[in-house]
């Protein structure tokens, strides 16, 4: 007991450690992920910040943008007067609308009658005034873009302007898309070392993405749980854009922090399942090798004790030649053939041995007899005959009455020399169940399984090796099983051995 207790005190303490070491490593590689973690954060916050800055500077952009195209048109209206007074009988200084009309070189426009016809044309192309066709287009896609500006001239004649956005107006509109293509796929992309999702104003329209698995950003409903996870994660940044209107950004950590944080895990995991595995390698080889010490052990002694025996024999033979009490030669003889029992025993131990039908309810009974008379007078042993009285399973005769002297002798230590033992045969199909039961002072639940061990005795002078020599010859030698079936303190215990049919 005490070599056993002292092993499970072993287990225990390398237990224990190895848990302290794994928690001690978790915590300190769980501070180092909060670490990068909060540095990520920190970066995250500057590269909010200078998106947002970056988005008002594009916004502003873009404010100027729209008052320069007002501008243009204040101009286009003021073309429009001077014309008008050009046009007119009052021939007052007409040298400042002059200018006006003159210094309009960059805004294209065209003035028609009410009907439509043209009747004077600026800033447009040699090729596309002449032909008529291409002209009227041009003047039906300026009345879209710009509504159309009246002239009245004298009487109830009126004319009609029509303009577009200068040259240098279109070049700055397409400048500014450009800016804010850029600032999609520059700044909110290419600045984050993040998984990232550009989106509308709904936040389902994706319009830009970064460092998203291929799988997911090619499946609209993975698209969308992802999005749903980030928004979890992190809330997500608004931006309001020039002519988009309000996006989201949504973000979430890189995948570095991820794996740092998993990483311990693993690493357990995998150090664990190699522990593991070298440890059942390791219990292998250890179980085969005192395997081996166990059967060398145990032909070494039938060896030792075959020499002996033959010495005796011979000496009985003698002792009856000359006189000897027969009934003292024949007591004797008992012994003698009960070492030879022994022996046998032990010289089958390491050897696959002969399984012969044999009587069951027969051989209990043989085993019960021989012990009767050396186990105290207070000790009563039961075999419960069964219905089958001839039942018969598959033995090697001299190992299984050994097995049922562990049990009947280890049930007498149990009872401290005085109580009953029951032997009682259950047949179950294609099983045979032989319960030992005794009425001794009980096994605790958590020693169910280790009573089996080597090396677990609660006496005193036990070395703890019946009941594992015991467990080995059902279990190795018969294919069966053994196990305590039920144990109650202070009120015995029933061990079962099962055995083929």
């Amino acid at each position: 007991m005490d070599l056993y207790s002292r092993k499970q005190r072993w287990k225990l303490v390398l237990a224990l450690a190895a848990m302290a070491i794994v928690g001690a490593s978790l915590w300190y590689s769980d501070r180092i992920v909060k670490r990068v973690r909060e540095e990520e954060r920190k970066k995250v916050a500057l590269w909010a910040a200078a998106v947002r800055n970056r988005a008002q500077l594009v916004n502003y952009t873009d404010s100027l943008f729209h008052r320069l195209r007002e501008e243009e048109r204040k101009k286009v209206e003021l073309w429009a007067d001077a014309q008008v007074h050009l046009a007119s009988d009052d021939v007052n200084d007409l040298s400042f609308y002059l200018k006006v009309v003159s210094t309009n070189t960059t805004i294209p426009v065209v003035i028609t009658d009410a009907a439509g016809h043209v009747k004077a044309t600026r800033n447009l192309d040699e090729g596309l005034v002449r032909d008529s066709s291409a002209l009227a287009a041009e003047v039906k896609a300026m009345g879209a873009l710009h509504p159309r500006i009246p002239i009245t001239l004298y009487g109830n004649e009126k004319q009609y302007l029509y303009y577009k956005d200068s040259r240098v107006v279109t070049e700055l509109e397409q400048v500014m898309d450009n800016i804010i293509k850029s600032f999609i796929s520059e700044t909110v992309m290419s600045s984050a070392a993040l998984p990232v999702i550009f989106t509308d104003s709904t936040g389902r329209q994706v319009i830009e993405l970064s460092n998203i698995d291929t799988a997911v950003a090619g499946d609209r409903a993975k698209l969308e749980a992802r999005i749903a996870e980030m928004a979890q994660a992190n809330p997500p940044l608004e931006i309001a854009l020039a002519g988009r209107g309000r996006n989201y950004i949504f973000y979430d950590e890189s995948a570095t922090v991820k794996q740092l944080r998993y990483y311990p895990v693993v690493m357990f995991g995998i150090i664990g399942l190699f522990l593991l595995v070298s440890y059942a390698l390791f219990s292998l080889f250890r179980n085969a090798e005192q395997n081996q010490v166990w059967v060398g052990m145990a032909k070494e002694t039938a060896h030792q004790l075959g020499t002996p025996l033959s010495s005796l024999m011979a000496w009985m033979e003698l002792l009856k030649s000359n006189g000897t009490d027969p009934s003292s030669v024949a007591e004797m003889r008992k012994d003698v053939d009960r070492l030879e029992v022994i022996t046998e025993r032990f010289s089958k131990i390491g050897s696959a041995p002969e399984l012969v039908p044999e009587p069951l309810y027969a051989t209990l009974r043989a085993t019960v007899l021989y012990l009767r008379p050396r186990l105290p007078s207070r000790v009563q042993i039961d075999v419960t005959p069964p219905a089958d009285p001839g039942l018969e399973v598959p033995l090697n005769r001299a190992l299984f009455s050994w097995v049922i002297e562990n049990l009947i002798r280890n049930a007498v230590d149990a009872m401290e020399g005085h109580g009953t033992i029951t032997l009682e045969i259950v047949p179950e199909a294609e099983r045979v169940h032989v319960d030992v039961t005794d009425t001794g002072k009980g096994i605790p639940a958590a020693q169910f399984r280790t009573v089996f061990e080597p090396g677990f005795t609660t006496k005193k002078r036990g070395w703890g090796l019946g009941l594992s020599l015991t467990k080995r010859i059902v279990e190795n030698y018969h294919d069966g099983r053994i196990f305590v079936k039920r144990s109650t303190l202070g009120k015995g215990t029933t061990f079962r051995i099962t055995l083929n049919a």
